[in-house]
């Protein structure tokens, strides 16, 4: 579906620094979008409060369109099919 706004990138990819995990997910997350051409963003928790708030202890998240996607794991087949053109 179309989002609004259109600015927002369609993947978040919520992060700490020294996360193995996090590092792990963003190598999927980057590969996955490059391929789809889909726009993406890394947000690290240290720099938002409200997200550490809310992730502190779950990162590395993925966000689809504001929704969560993933939680410490990113399964790239997955990934992949969520990102797909409808």
């Amino acid at each position: 579906g179309r989002r609004q706004g259109g600015d927002m990138p369609r993947v978040e990819l919520i992060s700490k620094a020294g996360c193995h995990l996090c590092d792990d997910a963003l190598e999927v997350v980057s590969r996955v979008c490059r391929d789809l051409g889909v726009d993406w963003v890394v947000l690290y928790i240290e720099d938002n409060p409200g997200l550490a708030a809310l992730y502190f202890e779950a990162v590395p998240v993925v966000r689809i369109d504001g929704r969560g996607h993933a939680q410490f794991r990113v399964d790239e087949p997955r990934l992949r099919a969520a990102l797909a053109p409808a």
